[in-house]
């Protein structure tokens, strides 16, 4: 292979986890197959969810991590284990929670796949002194504990639930990563800024805002804003509606009524495609 390239592939630790890029060398890899990786942490059981991609190594701002192996038996079996023992510890934490009357909730616990680290993630509204309940872990687990806490977006993932679209969660159904989300976006589709309607159920603004928001940009480019004063084919009147998707809006001109304005197209101004 040559020099100045190398073989990567996505691995999540959890379904629908973060996408996480490692060195995949010369192993014959593929989606589905389980695999233990090199991680900061130590060793972690993942699942491959991109075919093999080969980028420069100019590209690669980070030292990569190694897949050192695809999974065995006896590895599932381990992975099935430290599943079944981080339950265990979630409930036993939750004990120490009450105990020490921590204002705190938590949401996952995991092992390394070594079992030489034990992560907690939690929620709150403000900063917890866990060093306590922290001793009391260490005791019990005889391992290295860290308490994490998460926001919102990261709950609503790890719980998941129905949008307002009736469909499972996009966070929680096929989102690898969180993207920036802005009151622009709502602002730019014309949607009603109710929270309600343009909050999902962490309490933040809707991933989907971001879906659509390059077409509504673009579409936008060119068009007048509601009030605007602009001239018409009937006359000068102000822009009371605007239909960004079909590049149109509404003049009230003054003795004439509503006019309605058509735009190009950005296909049609475009012109580089042959129809």
């Amino acid at each position: 292979m040559n020099d100045k390239y190398v073989n990567v592939v996505g691995i999540t630790f959890k379904k629908y986890g973060k996408k996480y890029y490692f060195d995949c060398h010369n192993l014959n890899l593929r989606k589905n197959l389980n695999v233990i990786v090199e991680t900061e942490r130590g060793l972690q059981f993942g699942t491959v969810i991109t075919d093999i991609i080969k980028m420069d190594k100019k590209s690669i701002h980070y030292p990569l991590k190694s897949v050192i192996r695809v999974s065995t038996k006896k590895d599932y079996t381990n992975h099935l284990n430290n599943i079944k023992d981080a339950k265990n510890a979630y409930k036993k934490c939750n004990e120490l929670i009450k105990k020490y009357n921590l204002d705190m909730k938590l949401v996952d616990v995991n092992y390394t796949f070594e079992r030489t680290q034990l992560f907690f993630t939690f929620i709150a509204n403000d900063r917890v002194d866990f060093r306590d309940l922290a001793k009391d872990l260490a005791k019990i687990y005889k391992t290295r504990i860290e308490l994490r806490q998460i926001g919102p977006r990261d709950k609503a993932k790890e719980v998941g639930g129905l949008g307002p679209c009736g469909r499972p969660l996009c966070c929680s159904s096929y989102l690898y990563t969180f993207d920036n989300i802005t009151i622009n976006m709502a602002k730019n589709q014309n949607l009603a800024l109710n929270p309600s309607k343009i909050n999902g159920q962490c309490g933040r603004l809707l991933c989907c805002l971001t879906y659509e928001d390059q077409v509504y940009t673009e579409n936008r480019d060119g068009m007048p804003s509601i009030g605007d004063n602009v001239q018409t084919n009937k006359g000068r009147g102000n822009v009371v509606s605007i239909n960004v998707l079909n590049r149109s809006y509404i003049v009230d001109v003054p003795n004439e009524g509503k006019v309605e304005v058509v735009l190009k197209s950005k296909c049609d101004e475009c012109g580089k495609c042959n129809k």
